[in-house]
């Protein structure tokens, strides 16, 4: 398989979007007639069901417009069994619409364990149904606990996405502590940074990138600089409060090295203005693709793609 950076660079200068749509599916938030019941009535099995065809559609409304999805593991998981049935099939009809898959997990342990992890997330599908493009990892455990995805990561042509510098307000707790002179997430964002510049690909940044969220533009802006190999993926836009103009400082050359992720604001844009007047409940699909391309122009307008 190619290079996971590589395709993601393909992907981007094919879409002209560095647009990620995060796909969170709520029982609660879904567009009327997906759930039969209401959802403190519906089965696990029904809410699986319904996640599925949701993202589906959602999936439908936004290929060819953006590069890649995000599904949160979380979302499927809660529903046992069924649910992580739900997340193999959305995983399956993203790749069948031409888009890579970022699996939002956070996973991390250590030796075979983390190894495990990482057979049964990253791949192309052949040798597990929820294996993915790219996985989300936590850097807490250290180096020992990152090699093993590292490794099947390049084995497999897939990425990772590790935890450098969370959008929640709760991540400076631990990430901004200060050790040997640098905030702690400095320290995590040059050691993805050496495993990012080690192995670049042809469009210049390596399968090791880093999460930085939209919502502390000055550090965004500092680990762009600093980690000049390094994909980042950027949460925090919209319903979190980042802006485009925030998240304009995360791209480096031909307006790559950044990929933008948008959930709740995307994926329930029929719910918020200006989409549920222009579109209404019943074209839910129209005021997401709508609310796509909408973002797509925003952070056009701040930086160049493609």
């Amino acid at each position: 398989m190619e290079n996971f950076s590589d395709r993601l660079a393909a992907a981007i200068h094919r879409t002209a979007s560095p647009v990620c749509v995060g796909l969170d599916p709520r029982a609660e938030q879904l567009p009327a007639g997906l759930l039969r019941r209401p959802p403190s009535q519906a089965s696990p099995a029904e809410k699986a069901e319904a996640y599925a065809a949701f993202c589906r559609e959602v999936i439908d409304a936004v290929a060819g417009q953006v590069p890649v999805v995000k599904p949160q593991s979380a979302f499927f998981e809660q529903l046992g069994s069924v649910g992580l049935q739900a997340l193999a099939q959305t995983i399956a009809h993203a790749r069948g619409r031409n888009l890579l898959v970022v699996l939002d997990a956070k996973r991390n342990d250590i030796g075979t364990t983390a190894e495990a992890y990482a057979q049964g997330l990253l791949g192309d599908g052949s040798s597990s149904d929820l294996a993915a493009d790219a996985l989300t990892v936590s850097p807490y455990l250290g180096h020992d606990s990152l090699l093993p995805f590292v490794e099947v990561a390049r084995a497999q042509g897939c990425g990772l996405f590790v935890l450098a510098k969370t959008s929640n307000p709760g991540g400076a707790q631990f990430q901004d502590l200060e050790a040997q002179g640098q905030p702690l997430y400095r320290h995590v964002a040059a050691y993805i940074e050496s495993l990012a510049a080690a192995e670049p690909a042809q469009c210049g940044y390596g399968i090791v990138g880093a999460v930085a969220g939209a919502t502390y533009p000055e550090q965004l802006a500092e680990l762009r600089a600093a980690m000049p190999h390094t994909w980042l993926l950027v949460p925090g836009y919209g319903a979190q409060g980042g802006t485009a103009a925030d998240v304009a400082v995360a791209f480096g050359a031909r307006g790559l090295g950044a990929i933008v992720n948008n959930s709740r604001g995307l994926i329930f844009a029929a719910s918020r203005e200006p989409y549920r007047s222009r579109f209404g409940a019943a074209r839910w699909q129209d005021a997401v693709a709508a609310a796509t391309r909408d973002m797509a122009d925003e952070l056009r307008a701040h930086a160049q793609f493609g």
